[in-house]
């Protein structure tokens, strides 16, 4: 069976939910594909908090926003400081169905444009043509790792997003390899589920802990909706300016609120120390850091974050040879688009072209409002 739309959105996560729910607004006959913020219900533990507050959103109108669901739920914004995973993703689903999108959960395989239109071919056989697509990879599919994770045998490591459940290590000795925000988090997860010992080893400084505002970044989205490709028109010299701003509230300061469960006597900090040798035996994984300690530990877990790399998106194989690609980012023009017409690209994987802000939330609203006038252009 084959359907046919004006605008095919693949994915169902915030930026794929925004860019949708603007497009329906603006009267373009939208279909959304993928199964409904996947990465965030499969990939991220249930009981961790978010780092943004209700001024985060998604509707480009500005309509039904957090704060508009929190005032419907009669929830005391308050009373979720910080936000529970959970609130947020019942904020997704009640902004789906505010803004009426519903999401086909079938897996795109391949995407292909053979005479003009865009053709996705669904993993049951099934097609859907149309005429633009906005794709929109979350982060899962660009996780970071070192060269030397291959060494740990298989059933003793994990990416952060592949570790969200913790109960199995309770007792347990865990190494996390990272010393950010997700880091120091799943350290703390892994205090609360009952973990012998944690050992965060990093390359640099032991982070502060301290409540930040991220009230900075609203300048930044503000100037790249007045002004088409304002993040590309910057100096270099600016560039890093706003980079190193964004790394000190963002990387440098991590949230007040991991303290009180950092364990003291389990949590156990290394900075500005790096693995140097992998050695396995039947019962434990031995780290051997550069300052010469080792670690004999019974599973290690990789805080490492993420890096674009547009070929690790399987459903973009069949596109990718007309999609110029630089360093894994996808060149974009200043309305989203790649240099394959009608095939744009949000999230994570525009942050080069449009500013670290991009990779988080806070992006989405700007995203969808700039992509989907770019269309109507």
């Amino acid at each position: 069976m084959t359907t046919r739309t004006d605008l095919l959105v693949i994915g169902a996560g915030p930026y794929a939910y925004a860019a949708a729910a603007y497009a329906e607004d603006r009267g373009i006959d939208t279909h959304v594909v993928g199964k409904p913020m996947a990465f965030w219900r499969d990939q991220m533990p249930t009981d961790m908090y978010l780092r943004s507050g209700p001024d985060w959103y998604l509707d480009a109108n500005r309509e039904h926003t957090f704060a508009a669901f929190f005032e419907d739920r009669g929830l005391d914004p308050g009373e979720h400081d910080p936000i529970p995973i959970g609130v947020f993703l019942d904020h997704t689903e009640w902004f789906s169905e505010q803004k009426g999108l519903r999401p086909d959960p079938r897996l795109v395989t391949d995407l292909s444009r053979p005479n003009g239109r865009f053709v996705a071919t669904m993993a049951d056989g099934d097609t859907i043509e149309a005429d633009r697509v906005v794709a929109a990879p979350g982060v899962g599919y660009f996780a970071q790792l070192p060269d030397w994770h291959t060494r740990v045998p298989a059933n003793r490591r994990s990416h952060t997003s592949e570790l969200v459940s913790f109960d199995a290590l309770a007792g347990a000795r865990v190494a996390v390899i990272g010393g950010r925000q997700s880091a120091y988090e799943w350290a703390a997860l892994l205090c609360d589920h009952g973990a012998e010992r944690v050992d965060v080893v990093h390359r640099h400084d032991t982070p502060a802990f301290a409540r930040v505002s991220w009230a900075f970044v609203d300048d930044y989205v503000d100037q790249t909706l007045a002004h088409r490709g304002w993040w590309r028109s910057l100096p270099a010299e600016e560039q890093a300016a706003v980079g190193r701003r964004f790394w000190e509230v963002g990387r440098l300061t991590l949230e007040h609120w991991l303290v009180p469960r950092l364990t003291p006597g389990v949590v156990h900090s290394h900075p500005q120390c790096a693995v140097s040798e992998v050695a396995t035996t039947a019962d434990a994984v031995a780290l051997t850091l550069t300052d010469g300690a080792t670690l004999e530990v019974d599973h290690v877990a990789f805080a490492c974050g993420y890096r674009a790399e547009l070929a690790r998106v399987p459903y973009l194989a069949g596109v990718l040879d007309r999609v110029s690609v630089t360093d894994g980012f996808p060149d974009l023009s200043e309305g989203f688009e790649t240099s394959l017409h009608g095939l744009y690209v949000v999230g994570f994987a525009a942050t080069r072209d449009f500013g670290p802000f991009y990779g988080f939330t806070k992006g989405c609203p700007s995203a969808a409002r700039i992509v989907v006038d770019e269309m109507l252009r």
